[in-house]
């Protein structure tokens, strides 16, 4: 059995579990309850909330919080949660804040990069190998899909979601739903495919042409989005992305990003 090595001058609460292994540095504070997963390293003056559970294989980096209180007027204290899955890298100042709502949860899912000084606030939700760059704010309620990439200093508001294999670019910001697949500028408007990140992800040549089909259509020029969903189903062949597609933009209740005011002049689309 490997022992824990905890810094003499961390600060752990007698009901927070730690696995054997557990690596801890100086000036950590750790409250309780609380539970930390094996293989975890806790850096130098991390602090790591009640009520927070850390998964297998984390690193929490130097100056990190994870499950502190939410910025949110509203609270006032009750029992919420953050919960952390496996293999994450949460690097250097990175904030991640609890739920607001009695017995809610902020959540991260298992291999993501949240990058130094990146912030996660109240009931936001992460997917799995969901990369967050140096600065991206991720806003109360939002949810990010699997393997979205957040670009440097992207702004997402409050209650939005992301949708799968989405690229945003550095500087962007949104306050309309992110559909799968797309790249992202400006003020959420849907600039391309995000072709990079479906090949590294093993798209097919045939799923992909399928997915671009349905953008030029969707988001080649500003238009009804309920004739352009049509239009797609009886234009395009429904693959399975395709279908994903459509139904993440028919569930949006804040609206969903735009195509750009003029057509794009490379072959995003």
């Amino acid at each position: 059995m490997q022992i824990m090595k905890i810094d003499s001058s961390a600060k752990i609460a007698p009901d927070a579990e730690l696995a054997p292994d557990v690596e801890v540095g100086p000036g950590v504070t750790i409250e309780g309850p609380s539970r930390i997963g094996p293989g975890t390293r806790i850096l130098a003056h991390a602090y790591i909330g009640p009520y927070t559970t850390i998964g297998a294989g984390n690193l929490i980096g130097f100056g990190a919080i994870v499950g502190y209180e939410p910025q949110d007027y509203g609270f006032t204290g009750e029992e919420s949660y953050t919960i952390i899955g496996d293999n994450n890298l949460i690097r250097e100042y990175v904030t991640i804040h609890r739920g607001t709502k009695p017995g809610s949860a902020t959540r991260v899912g298992s291999h993501c990069f949240l990058m130094g000084l990146t912030h996660m606030a109240h009931n936001a939700v992460l997917g799995d190998h969901v990369i967050v760059v140096n600065g991206g704010l991720v806003g109360g309620y939002v949810e990010v899909a699997d393997r979205a990439f957040i670009s440097a200093n992207c702004l997402l508001h409050q209650f939005i979601r992301v949708g799968t294999l989405v690229m945003m670019r550095g500087g962007a910001r949104a306050s309309r739903d992110l559909p799968p697949y797309a790249n992202i500028d400006d003020t959420h408007t849907v600039k391309g495919v995000n072709l990079v990140g479906l090949r590294r992800a093993g798209f097919t040549r045939e799923q992909i042409t399928a997915i671009r089909q349905a953008f030029r259509i969707l988001f080649g020029r500003r238009t009804n989005l309920k004739q352009a969903l049509e239009e797609v189903e009886a234009e395009v062949p429904l693959t399975p992305e395709v279908a994903h597609l459509l139904e993440f933009i028919r569930a949006s209740k804040r609206g969903v990003a735009m195509g750009p005011k003029q057509a794009p002049q490379d072959d995003e689309l």
